[in-house]
């Protein structure tokens, strides 16, 4: 039927085929003589065809009236043969009948279909509206959390930033009245210059984390990055008596990321296991692979995260250190999600926190990137 000019798709068309139908059957049982039983039977069989097309064009009410224009029509041929062919006469009453409650049942089904369609085709686009609304919402949340995102982050590098320029200008105060004495101008240099590269380290920070740069491909041994990176921390290792343990895995296969980067966040990883460990102690730099993925792990012996801080831990400008800008984890975690990858932070067993970077092993043309929340 799809096939089909949309002209003979139309209701009129149907009627006028059903209309047809029942006149040339009409016609014909008038004209066929009595006698001809075999071709009477025949013409009985086919009224089957008007009432079941009725039914399925129009519903019930179709093949009800089908079936009501059809014994009208017939009437006279009925009353013609009743007198000649009583037998024909009463097998086509009874056919008439039959064929139009089968019409009429037909006619019944084929209502039930086509509303049981409609409710589908209602429920469906009620879903598409749904689904509509539900997509303008979620960008409209994204929009809002975005720009919330924006107003915290600003308001956050505001007060890291205004600290330090109080103190800075407390001491320009001091040196532009010219009353200090010598230690107290020394003092004042002091604190400028610690404050000028405070803010300095801070603003740098805060433009790799804004607008970190994408990572250069490269494979790369796993265990020549560990070792690398235990190589960086061993001088501030050693001023706080801390044991670097760098425990690789067998057979680990090369890993496709930027290799500066990825050093980078170990090492940033590694020294804060450092600044964690209290007195004597070691850190250890796990690398091995797993579910398809290289997991390079630092492990402290620390004091360990309590669980409210590990939820704010990669977000930036937060931070549990006096000196501490609150962006080295921030940017950690954006280099990881930039390689597909996460990093997550865990309690040790025992005590302190262990730090995983999970990096995907198949190759970066195959990586979907990950959204760093």
């Amino acid at each position: 039927m799809a096939q089909l000019p949309s002209a003979l798709r139309s209701s009129q068309a149907k009627a006028v085929l059903v209309l047809v139908l029942v006149v040339v059957l009409v016609v014909f049982t008038w004209v066929v003589p009595p006698h001809a039983v075999v071709l009477h039977n025949i013409l009985h069989h086919l009224n089957i065809l008007p009432f079941m097309l009725a039914g399925l064009f129009f519903g019930w009410r179709g093949a009800y009236r089908t079936a009501l224009l059809a014994g009208l029509l017939f009437a006279p041929s009925i009353y013609l043969h009743w007198f000649k062919a009583p037998l024909d006469a009463q097998d086509q009453i009874v056919e008439l009948g039959t064929f139009g409650a089968a019409g009429v049942i037909a006619g019944i089904l084929s209502d039930r279909e086509r509303m049981q369609r409609r409710r589908v085709e209602v429920t469906k686009q009620e879903l598409e509206r749904v689904y509509t609304e539900l997509r303008q919402n979620i960008d409209q949340l994204r929009k809002s959390e975005r720009l919330s995102a924006a107003g915290q982050l600003s308001a956050s590098l505001a007060h890291e930033i205004r600290n330090p320029l109080a103190s800075i200008s407390g001491a320009a105060g001091i040196l532009a009245r010219g009353q200090a004495s010598p230690e107290a101008r020394a003092e004042c240099l002091e604190i400028l210059t610690k404050e000028s590269q405070r803010l300095n380290k801070l603003l740098t920070n805060f433009l790799d984390f804004a607008r970190p740069r994408l990572p250069r491909m490269q494979w790369m041994e796993p265990a020549e990055m560990a070792a690398s990176v235990a190589s960086l921390a061993q001088h501030a290792a050693s001023r706080q008596n801390v044991t670097i343990e760098v425990r690789n895995a067998a057979a680990l296969q090369p890993v496709e990321c930027d290799p500066e980067q990825i050093k980078q966040l170990l090492l940033n990883l590694v020294l804060n296991a450092i600044q964690a460990t209290e007195g004597e102690g070691s850190v250890t730099l796990r690398s091995f692979a797993q579910n398809g993925k290289l997991c390079m792990e630092v492990s402290d012996q620390g004091k360990g995260i309590s669980a409210e801080v590990r939820d704010h831990i990669f977000e930036p400008f937060f931070t549990t250190r006096d000196n501490g800008t609150g962006l080295g984890l921030a940017i950690a975690a954006n280099i990881a999600g930039q390689h597909g990858g996460t990093l997550t932070c865990a309690p040790n067993v025992g005590r302190g926190a262990i730090f995983r970077v999970e990096l995907p092993l198949a190759p970066a043309r195959l990586r979907q990137p990950v959204e760093v929340a």
